[in-house]
């Protein structure tokens, strides 16, 4: 799982984090005026929430549920107040830091708990369900497969993802940043071809007890990304 690839990846993303990033996330997660296009990003990020969230019960008591490359915790925060206990892991301790400060009250008997950490890390436990919202973007589609398949084996009922769909725009935006020096770049959008990333997952001998259930595209100026739904038999 921790290959030399993935754990390259996860450290320049948390540098990224870490040293230039933090700011602008935080006014993208906020309720402040921001450029359009982050406002398209926003209202994207908003739609992607609660395509995810409608892939579960209103009610989630019982429920102990990983959101890997949690951010801000706002789809952690949201999955408690349904009952669920969430654990939310992202690399980023100073985004970690500011989304502890801001930690609401929980309502009907669920809790969060936000951490700094590896999202793949064993020692997380084990879930009923884990969610991933514009984390694995970031990995290639080799590093991605493993990824939801690791998951997959400490998972008991369903796994929701997004996953950067393969399209024009994308691949455009991709190869322009590469122009960019590599000081200067954001951790790169790994777009993929989604059906053939999810029929390999599926073909692999620990993962066939799993099932494909609903995907959701959502497109919003300058966001593309859509949702995945695995189903534990």
């Amino acid at each position: 799982m921790h290959d030399a690839a993935y754990i390259k990846r996860r450290d320049e993303i948390r540098t990224y984090f870490d040293r230039t990033a933090l700011d602008a996330w935080k006014r993208l997660v906020s309720t402040e005026k921001v450029s359009g296009v982050r406002a398209t990003v926003r209202a994207g990020r908003d739609a992607m929430r609660q395509a995810i969230l409608d892939r579960f019960a209103q009610d989630l008591s019982g429920w102990r549920i990983l959101d890997a490359g949690c951010g801000a915790g706002p789809l952690a925060i949201e999955l408690a107040h349904r009952g669920a206990d969430v654990l939310g892991v992202d690399l980023s301790p100073q985004m970690i830091d500011h989304a502890n400060e801001a930690l609401p009250a929980i309502r009907n008997g669920g809790s969060v708990r936000l951490i700094a950490g590896d999202m793949l890390a064993a020692e997380n436990g084990t879930f009923d369900a884990v969610v991933s919202m514009d984390a694995l973007i970031h990995y290639s589609a080799d590093e991605a497969a493993l990824a939801v398949a690791g998951l997959a084996q400490r998972t008991r009922r369903k796994m929701v993802f997004t996953l950067a769909p393969r399209t024009g725009f994308l691949a455009a935006m991709h190869k322009l940043g590469g122009l960019f020096p590599r000081s200067d770049r954001s951790p790169s959008i790994h777009p993929v071809v989604i059906d053939r990333l999810m029929s390999r997952v599926l073909a692999r001998q620990d993962m066939q007890d799993w099932s494909r259930g609903e995907s959701a595209r959502i497109a919003s100026g300058f966001y593309i990304s859509e949702a995945q739904e695995l189903v534990h038999s």
